[in-house]
């Protein structure tokens, strides 16, 4: 989901520097009281907060260093000091390194302690981790408060997540009483972990998954004439099958377009384009553009939460394409979905 800028330092800061920087971060963090209801956050985004090329994550006992550098062996020292500053906050640490040629290392090499966290808890919902599937974490923090809108406003719909990855925007409507659910990804092994999580919290409502490509999967729902009340669209920014291609900077319209007739009538389209430059003034035309047919309207924006963002007493560089009225380059939009026909949700509680 995540997709920060590739910016390269201006002045490298001391160790000692650095050290500060990760210093008034943390308690930027240990203030802000939205951040007690989780035990995953981010505690230093250095491409907003004064170190273009690192960022840190707390996911409950273990910090995970990613080093975003296209020379990555430029910034070492200072993953290095942010190695030492956090090793006495947590019992392990993890490393990726993004531009490794070594795959291990881009999904990750423990630095410290023996064992990853494996499970968090965000706003009372249990999550399951593999910190090392990939290069990612397995779970995105900056769609936090769509997983707390998910929550609130699930109750009794039928919702499909396409793009699931691990599941966690499906786990957190199953929270919210959500009376079905069903997650499609390619990946296997990250869908894997949305039936961990499913586990975790011992749910009493359904959740199929199915391991299939995205516009497969559209195209058999469409012929089986069938609806939900809220559809997720969390593409990643790019890929290819031999059914079709994604492209969030190029094809965002052409994207929404094969899901809308998915959504019953009074449902919810969920549209998540984390396009690094494809400006908020881009995706608010391309709403314009679906609204003017009268079936879609913008109900709302969710924000990206703070620790992603950075604070007011942090934060130092902005996003290299502007993200307004988003507040940043992940942009969320919940719309309100009219249909001509009328027809509403039916998908089937399967077995």
């Amino acid at each position: 989901m995540e997709n920060e800028p590739e910016r390269e330092i201006k002045v490298k800061p001391s160790s000692m520097q650095l050290a500060a920087l990760l210093e008034k971060s943390l308690h930027a963090r240990l203030a802000d009281p939205a951040l007690k209801q989780t035990q995953a956050y981010r505690i230093f985004n250095g491409f907003y907060e004064g170190f273009s090329g690192m960022v840190v994550d707390r996911f409950d006992q273990t910090i995970v260093i990613s080093n975003h550098h296209k020379q990555p062996d430029s910034i070492k020292p200072a993953v290095e000091t942010t190695i030492e500053y956090f090793r006495k906050h947590v019992n392990s640490l993890l490393v990726k390194t993004r531009h490794s040629p070594d795959p291990q290392a881009r999904k990750g090499i423990i630095v410290h302690g023996s064992t990853l966290c494996e499970q968090i808890e965000e706003n009372g919902v249990r999550y399951s981790l593999d910190l090392q599937l990939n290069q990612d974490n397995s779970f995105y923090l900056d769609t936090r408060d769509l997983r707390t809108w998910l929550k609130e406003n699930s109750q009794e719909r039928s919702v499909l997540n396409c793009f699931a990855y691990t599941g966690s925007l499906g786990i957190a409507a199953l929270a919210g009483s959500a009376k079905a659910v069903l997650q499609t990804d390619l990946n296997a092994a990250a869908l894997a972990l949305a039936e961990a999580s499913y586990k975790l919290n011992n749910f009493s409502h359904k959740m199929n998954l199915l391991i299939r490509d995205f516009f497969s999967v559209v195209n058999h729902l469409k012929q089986q004439k069938i609806l939900f009340d809220i559809v997720i669209l969390d593409s990643p920014f790019f890929s290819s099958t031999r059914y079709g291609k994604v492209d969030l900077q190029n094809s965002f319209h052409d994207l929404v377009n094969k899901v809308r007739p998915l959504v019953g009538h009074g449902g919810k389209l969920i549209l998540i384009n984390n396009a690094l430059f494809f400006s908020g003034s881009q995706l608010m035309q391309e709403i314009e553009d679906f609204q003017s047919s009268g079936y879609l309207s913008l109900q709302s924006i969710v924000p990206i939460p703070s620790d992603i963002t950075g604070y007011a007493m942090t934060r130092q560089d902005d996003p290299p394409c502007d993200p307004a009225p988003f507040n940043h380059p992940t942009k969320v939009t919940v719309l309100d979905v009219t249909r001509k026909d009328k027809c509403i949700a039916n998908f089937p509680l399967l077995p």
